[in-house]
């Protein structure tokens, strides 16, 4: 008897989610890494006493991890500690207004009372909206591998398709819902979850307001690097070699068939099946063999899918704390329309962008010294492709960054700065290989794409598969996470039984 391999390229949540899976599955299972340690874009640093998450700062759907763990027959408490975070976010508006965002409906009303008359109706009907659309979800999108509308269409009646709202973007029903610039502004960046424009991404996507006003956002005590520690120690447990400091060159071909790889050192591993945690475009295009049919999917592909939003990322260490901030914080910008316009359509940084501050020391006082702040300061910024974006000096748009928010009531923000450090989208390529430094893997179009992503059986080689925020069902912590689970539920459908006599 022997047990049919599997080799996962890239230990981020995706793929080290499907060596998980693939390992139940009795794969014998190989993760190569190409930097020194696991967890992908989620990450940490330290500095002066003060820890950062670098990458994903919240936690929605924790079922996901769940599910992952309990395929294994382990449990994920047993692992880490998942906690609520109230007041979801605290938002804040050029004019002064002030909004926190909470699964607390009377606390919710309340707050949306400071923007809007009969709050209760719209809020009611909206959540009602959201929910159907993630109900709707849980039948397809998150229980199966889908690459095309002949799939949704596949376990969906037209009466349900219908209810997608599919001739919406999330902005068309967002201001059907409410007609009001605040709440409308607020519930639009919801999309930014999965790095979207919500001008043009589908109104499916709103079911991300129920993900986390009906579901609510976590935090992971000590971090949310724990997340990957813990996937770490359940890959440990279950026997997956892991392979750290060991870059890919190049994948291994056999006619039409993937076989193996090649490590930079020169070290070919044999495998019967690849999942691929790096990007399907990036992969392509450094990875596989430059013939006509790999530039033809290539081409075919960066048509298709762009790359969502990349980001400018700041981790300041304060030698003080600010107070009026909670541990989720939204600076939005004036002019959202524009704001977008010119990260997506215009492909530069938005001379007004929206900022987003973790602190995750609110909820965890192990993540920065007594009476000082761990500031994890996000803008959005587009995707280094295709030579459609000029260079961009991060040291001025910094500059920008910092007089906005002490614009905004972050008083004293510079002169408190003891710690810094800084990841630009150049970065993010260089130690990740998201294609142009993307966050989140694909955006979302209802024109170009349908808000589908690329599909997670390579449409070229047989026997190499992918997951990430580039594949089925997207970016951010669940999506990616689920990804490795649809797709090992993809390889099982596909391929042969993983022991062979």
């Amino acid at each position: 008897m022997r047990k049919k391999k599997a080799i996962v390229v890239g230990a981020g949540l995706g793929g080290m989610s499907a060596a998980i899976r693939l390992s139940g599955d009795g794969y014998d299972v190989k993760v190569i890494e190409k930097n020194s340690n696991i967890g992908g874009k989620l990450n940490r640093r330290e500095g002066k006493g003060y820890t950062f998450d670098t990458g994903p700062s919240i936690l929605t759907m924790p079922w996901v991890l769940e599910q992952l763990f309990e395929s294994v027959h382990r449990r994920l408490e047993d692992y880490i500690t998942v906690e609520r975070v109230e007041p979801q976010w605290r938002t804040f508006f050029e004019d002064g207004t002030q909004l926190d965002v909470t699964s607390d409906l009377p606390q919710m009303l309340d707050e949306m009372a400071k923007v809007t008359d009969r709050p209760n109706r719209k809020l009611t009907d909206f959540i009602s909206y959201t929910q159907d659309m993630y109900e709707l979800c849980m039948k397809s999108f998150y229980k199966y591998s889908i690459s095309d509308l002949k799939d949704l269409k596949s376990h969906h009646k037209l009466s349900e398709l219908l209810q997608m709202d599919p001739m919406n973007t999330v902005a068309k029903s967002t201001k059907k819902q409410f007609d009001n610039k605040y709440l409308e502004q607020l519930f639009n960046f919801f999309v930014m979850y999965v790095g979207s424009n919500p001008y043009s991404s589908p109104a499916i996507l709103n079911q991300l307001v129920y993900v986390q006003l009906g579901l609510g956002i976590h935090y992971v005590k000590g971090g949310m690097y724990k997340i990957a520690e813990a996937m770490g120690q359940l890959m440990d447990e279950l026997r997956v070699d892991v392979q750290l400091n060991a870059p890919v060159k190049q994948l291994v071909v056999e006619g039409e068939r993937v076989v193996g790889v090649e490590t930079e050192d020169g070290t070919v591993h044999e495998a019967d099946v690849i999942v691929s945690n790096l990007e399907a475009i990036p992969a392509y295009r450094r990875l596989a063999p430059s013939n006509s049919k790999v530039k033809k999917e290539i081409k075919s592909l960066e048509k298709k899918f762009e790359p969502t939003v990349s980001g400018l990322v700041l981790l300041l260490g304060t030698d003080k704390k600010f107070d009026h901030l909670k541990h989720h914080n939204f600076f939005f910008s004036e002019d959202p329309e524009k704001e977008f316009k010119q990260i997506f359509d215009q492909g530069k940084p938005a001379d007004d962008p929206t900022i987003y501050i973790g602190i995750s020391a609110r909820s965890d006082d192990t993540q920065a010294p007594e009476g000082k702040d761990n500031l994890f300061v996000l803008t959005h910024v587009p995707p280094m492709t295709n030579g459609k974006r000029k260079p961009v000096d991060w040291d001025q748009y910094r500059e920008l960054v910092l007089d906005k928010l002490e614009r905004m009531g972050v008083d004293g923000l510079r002169d408190s700065i003891e710690f810094e450090y800084r990841f630009t989208p150049e970065d993010l390529e260089t130690l990740y290989g998201p294609n142009g430094g993307s966050i989140y893997g694909i955006a979302a179009d209802r024109k170009t794409n349908g808000g589908f992503k690329i599909p997670s059986k390579s449409q070229v080689y047989d026997g190499l598969y992918f997951v990430g925020g580039s594949t089925h069902p997207g970016g951010g912590v669940p999506m990616v996470t689920l990804s490795g689970q649809l797709t090992a539920d993809l390889i099982k459908e596909q391929e042969k039984e993983p022991v062979e006599s």
